[in-house]
């Protein structure tokens, strides 16, 4: 009898059964062995400090961003007083595994296949990948950490089976020297709707090797391709391709993460990425936490209402930001002559500043209330055409 199974192995479910583990419960995490998620792997110094990642883990330290608009204007953003950092997700998702089990989390390889209840109680079926037969594992509470198309909410979440997500697909190639396109401590985002006609392409220095992709949510766009005319554009088609990913990213957190009983959601399979970012890693790690720590409070009071604890605290916190992002998204990735506006805002340096420090910080910055009328100002006068889309 475990008192939590995990269901998923990555960031949001290692941290999840390490918290667990940390706290002295009996703990199983289930991983599918050998899956990498497409992701450009950007961790923000918050989560370095937060959830202690050595310096080991940090592939590259990003100081420059580059937004680049439809018709090629650049606009570099220097990132003062930090670094973004980049991981491996191969690497970085099996150190977090390893570190659970270190904690005392029991390690579980293979398929999700459903979960059961009787009179014995709950209970999680798994296809195990070594010998291939169902097993059967009781369990008093289960946490869903298995991706955004995840099984568990979708079979014992309401509305688990209707998240809207987009296709994210990159390719993973070996890195060129530093260039005068290519720069090892620059990422660039790419506002083009050539590359994707509702989102952004990227390119993400991981030392040796970059991460060059895009995502959409439109059907019919042919993702491969447009990652080729990325690379292409940026001089990046000589270089050898290591591996090649895709995968769904969820668009806005679920209106619910529990079922009101034994299962709580988490990470991408709660909706938690960031929308007009993408950002991922973190508020999946973030998401885990506090998955965890309602399941501890479930645990200890046996009461299943305490389960709805893990969406309470993550949208205490970041429910803001994300409709702040939402709202960016809804406004500019809708056209070319939108994204266009978009880079021009890039360029006032107080949107620099508020980006980043937000970025860094996880937090909307209040203290130059100025900066905000202005970016304001500026904000209206592009969505309502009042200047040019190249004004800046």
């Amino acid at each position: 009898m475990y008192d939590v199974i995990v269901v998923g192995g990555g960031p949001s479910g290692a941290t999840a059964a390490e918290v667990l583990a940390r706290a002295g419960r009996n703990v199983a995490m289930l991983d599918r062995d050998g899956r990498i998620k497409p992701c450009g792997g950007a961790i923000p110094p918050r989560l370095i400090s937060d959830f202690d990642i050595p310096s080991s883990q940090i592939v590259a330290r990003i100081r420059t961003a580059r937004m680049i608009s439809p018709t090629q204007r650049a606009v570099d953003i220097h990132i003062e007083n930090g670094f973004v950092g980049m991981v491996d997700r191969d690497k970085f998702d099996e150190f977090l595994r390893l570190r659970a089990v270190g904690h005392g989390a029991d390690r579980l390889t293979g398929t999700y296949l459903r979960l059961e209840r009787s009179a014995d109680g709950l209970a999680m079926v798994y296809r195990e990948k070594l010998s291939g037969e169902e097993k059967r594992l009781t369990t008093r509470l289960v946490i869903g950490a298995d991706g955004a198309r995840s099984n568990v909410a979708r079979t014992e979440v309401p509305g688990g089976d209707k998240i809207p997500y987009v296709i994210a697909y990159h390719e993973i190639i070996k890195a060129p020297a530093a260039n005068a396109s290519y720069d090892p401590q620059r990422c660039d985002v790419v506002y083009d709707g050539k590359i994707s006609p509702d989102f952004y392409g990227w390119i993400f220095p991981h030392g040796d090797s970059a991460s060059v992709g895009m995502g959409t949510g439109i059907d019919g766009v042919d993702l491969k391709q447009a990652t080729a005319d990325l690379r292409a554009s940026a001089g990046l088609s000589g270089c050898e391709t290591i591996r090649r990913e895709g995968a769904p990213i969820p668009l806005r957190p679920m209106d619910r993460w529990d079922n009101g009983r034994d299962v709580v959601l988490a990470g991408d399979a709660a909706g938690v990425v960031a929308p007009s970012s993408g950002e991922g890693i973190y508020y999946a790690m973030v998401g885990g936490q506090v998955a965890a720590r309602a399941a501890l409070a479930c645990l200890a009071s046996g009461r299943s209402s305490e389960l709805r604890l893990a969406r309470k605290y993550f949208m205490k916190e970041h429910k803001t930001v994300f409709k702040v992002l939402r709202s960016m998204q809804d406004a500019y990735y809708k056209s070319d002559e939108r994204r266009e506006r978009f880079v021009s805002l890039c360029h006032d340096i107080d949107v620099q500043k508020l980006t980043f420090e937000a970025y860094m910080n996880k937090k909307l910055v209040s203290a130059r209330p100025l900066a905000h009328i202005k970016i304001g100002i500026k904000n209206v006068a592009h969505l309502l055409g009042l200047v040019r889309p190249e004004h800046v």
